[in-house]
C-alpha cells in the first residue's frame, strides 16, 4: 500500500471516491496544489483521465469558523446556476474518520492560474494582459450582482454593520493568532474604526478575490472563480478594495511574500480596474480608499495566521522563513500609511 501523506489518508479516501465516482480507475495518487496558504489543496488522479481537486482544512487545532468546508460547499452550489463560474461539486465529507477532517471534492477545470510571470508568459500580448484584468473585474461585478436571497444565500451573513464585524472578526484572529506583538496592528484597527463609510448596500462577497483565485480558460476568460472560505454578505467595495491591495505595479515596492504576475508589461492598472468596476457595475467607489486600507490591514493578519500554522506545523513540515513576519509588517505598515492618506 502507498503510504499516506500529510492531510491525506489513501485508503478511506479511495474508499470515498469509489462510492462517487462513476468509473474510478484506482489507486489515486495526490499532489499537493501550491499557492494557497489556508486551506491545504490536493489535486486528486487515478489511473486513467480523471482528475478532481480536494480541499481540506490544515492540519491541527483551527481558529473558530475558519476553514468551514461547508460554507464553501454551500456558497459554491448556490452559485453553480448563476451566471458565477465556479468548479462543479462532486462532494462533500463532514466524517473526520475518512482523512482527520472535513473535505469537499470538486471537478477539475482546465486551464491556468496566474500566480507570477512565469503563468503570465502564457498570454504574452498586451491586450491578452489587459483582457485578464478586465474579465477579472466582470467576473466580479457578476458575484455582486447575485440576490443572496434568490440563491439560499439570504442568511449567510448579516446584511447590516458588515464593515464593524470585519473588524471586529480580524483584530480577535491577530489576537488568538499573532507571534509577537505588533503594535501598529492595533493603531490601524482603531483608525478604521473611527471612519467607517456607511453600508448602501448588501451582496455577495468572496471575501479574497484576486488574480490567482480563478482558473482561466485557455482563451484568457475566467473558468472558475475558486477559494470560497470568506465569503459572506457585506459591503462590495470590499472586494475590489482588497484586489487594489494585491495587484502590484509595475514601480511598487515588493512585498516579500509576493512574486506578482500583474508586474508584468501589458497589464492594466489599479486605477483603470477600478473604473473598469464602475463603469461595468453602475456603482459608486468613491469610498474605495478606505476598503483599500481595511485590505492591507486585513491581509496583514490573515499572513500573521498562515505564520502561525506553519510554525505549528499544520501544512506538514514548516516551511516558512523570515519572508513572513517581513510581510505582514509591509502589510500592515501599507495599511497605516492607506489611513493616513484617507486622514488628510
Amino acid at each position: 500500500m502507498i503510504a499516506d501523506t500529510d492531510g491525506i489518508s489513501r485508503e478511506p479516501l479511495e474508499d470515498w471516491f469509489r462510492e462517487r465516482v462513476a468509473g474510478l480507475e484506482p489507486p489515486l495518487d495526490y499532489d499537493k496544489i501550491q499557492g494557497g496558504l489556508s486551506n491545504l489543496t490536493f489535486l486528486v488522479t487515478d489511473q486513467g483521465a480523471g482528475r478532481w481537486v480536494l480541499r481540506r482544512p490544515p492540519l491541527g487545532t483551527r481558529l473558530g469558523s475558519a476553514h468551514d468546508m461547508g460554507r464553501e460547499v454551500r456558497v459554491v452550489s448556490a452559485l453553480a446556476e448563476t451566471q458565477v463560474p465556479v468548479p462543479p461539486i462532486v462532494g462533500y465529507c463532514e466524517d473526520d474518520s475518512v482523512t482527520g477532517a472535513p473535505f469537499y471534492v470538486m471537478k477539475f477545470v482546465e486551464g491556468p492560474v496566474i500566480r507570477a510571470p512565469e503563468q503570465a508568459a502564457l498570454f504574452p500580448d498586451p491586450a491578452q494582459r489587459k483582457r485578464l484584468g478586465e474579465g477579472l473585474i466582470e467576473t466580479m461585478a457578476e458575484i455582486h450582482a447575485v440576490s443572496p436571497g434568490a440563491v439560499g444565500l439570504g442568511d449567510l451573513g448579516r446584511h447590516d454593520g458588515y464593515v464593524e464585524r470585519q473588524l471586529k472578526r480580524w483584530a480577535g484572529q491577530w489576537e488568538k493568532s499573532k507571534t509577537r506583538e505588533l503594535p501598529v496592528v492595533e493603531s490601524v484597527h482603531q483608525s478604521l474604526l473611527e471612519m467607517i463609510p456607511e453600508q448602501t448596500e448588501t451582496t455577495i462577497v468572496h471575501g479574497d478575490y484576486r488574480l490567482d483565485n480563478v482558473i482561466y480558460s485557455p482563451l484568457g476568460e475566467v473558468a472558475a472563480v475558486v477559494d470560497w472560505e470568506l465569503c459572506t454578505l457585506g459591503d462590495p467595495l470590499a472586494d475590489l478594495g482588497l484586489l487594489m491591495v494585491y495587484w502590484r505595479e509595475a514601480g511598487d515596492e515588493t512585498m516579500p511574500i509576493f512574486r506578482p504576475a500583474t508586474t508584468e508589461p501589458g497589464f492594466s492598472t489599479r486605477d483603470e480596474l477600478a473604473a473598469h468596476y464602475a463603469k461595468v457595475s453602475g456603482r459608486d467607489i468613491s469610498n474605495l480608499d478606505y476598503f483599500v486600507a481595511l485590505g492591507y490591514w486585513k491581509l496583514a493578519i490573515i499572513l500573521e495566521g498562515v505564520l502561525a500554522r506553519f510554525q505549528k506545523g499544520q501544512y506538514g513540515k514548516d516551511t516558512s522563513d523570515d519572508t513572513f513576519p517581513k510581510g505582514v509588517e509591509a502589510l500592515v505598515d501599507s495599511a497605516a500609511a492607506a489611513v493616513e492618506r484617507i486622514s488628510r
